[in-house]
């Protein structure tokens, strides 16, 4: 009977025996997705798992490898990206130079005469050509005294963020005869916030006429040179220096300088703001 007789049929025995080989799927599986801290700052690593034979194919080996130094390149990469936008802004920033605000009265706002005429635009100009890193902003107000300076500074400072701070005021408080012990206080407020805002300072300094006594005028030019050792600040002492007595320098009122004076204005901070400028 043929059907019998295939039925009766025995197969030879495998000449060998077979060892079943892991998948790829399961190798994948079998690769530890755990993190942990490398010696290298900022990087972490996947540990890999003992191999438990030594019959473990080369191939499957070499794969785990490229999983992990493919995720710490990956890892590396964010990082840099990561740190590269972070310090842009500060790199723009500083690129695009530092601020000089210059915060005074009208002997700075150029009163009387053209803007671009006076000793503040002359800086501007100076700067242009031998300290180009450097610009001026200059927040300066005609009638300003030290209390009113006082009460703007902290928005003046948040707004400019200024490397170096010039405080030109002090003179219609003395016009005035306001007491210079509050002038002084003042002063003293506004070079502390400007140095807590991480600005140096330069303190300019003015003298009254005669007519208000000696007593009163020791005392105003003390205010300016005992700060300025206080806060180890730079200090001018006169900004009028060089031609104080010559009436052919002011404007009709006798108080305010003439567009030909504002050069030698200029040279009297210059002398002093420079060595300032790193």
């Amino acid at each position: 009977n043929p059907a019998r007789m295939a039925s009766s049929v025995d197969f030879p025995e495998p000449e060998a025996p077979t060892i079943a080989t892991a998948s790829p799927d399961v190798t994948s599986r079998s690769i530890s997705c755990k993190m942990t801290r490398s010696l290298i700052p900022l990087l972490t690593v996947l540990p890999m798992p003992k191999a438990e034979s030594t019959d473990t194919p080369v191939d499957n080996c070499a794969a785990a490898d490229a999983a992990v130094f493919g995720c710490v390149a990956r890892r590396f990469i964010f990082l840099l990206v990561f740190l590269v936008t972070a310090l842009l802004p500060g790199w723009a920033s500083a690129a695009a130079g530092r601020t000089i605000l210059v915060y005074g009265d009208s002997l700075s706002a150029a009163y009387g005469i053209a803007q671009e005429r006076g000793w503040v635009a002359l800086l501007e100009g100076r700067l242009k050509r031998e300290k180009p890193d450097y610009s001026v902003a200059n927040v300066s107000i005609s009638g300003e005294t030290t209390s009113g300076g006082l009460a703007r500074m902290k928005k003046a400072l948040e707004r400019h963020k200024p490397a170096i701070t010039v405080i030109e005021l002090g003179a219609n408080d003395g016009l005035r005869g306001l007491p210079v012990p509050e002038m002084r206080k003042n002063l003293d407020a506004m070079i502390a916030e400007a140095k807590t805002a991480g600005s140096r300072v330069l303190l300019v300094g003015v003298k009254m006429p005669p007519n208000y006594g000696a007593d009163y005028n020791r005392a105003f030019d003390a205010a300016y040179t005992d700060l300025a050792k206080q806060h180890k600040t730079g200090l001018v002492p006169f900004l009028f220096e060089g031609f104080a007595n010559k009436r052919e320098y002011y404007q009709p009122d006798n108080l305010h300088p003439t567009a030909a004076a504002q050069p030698i204005l200029l040279e009297n901070v210059w002398k002093v703001l420079k060595p300032m400028l790193k």
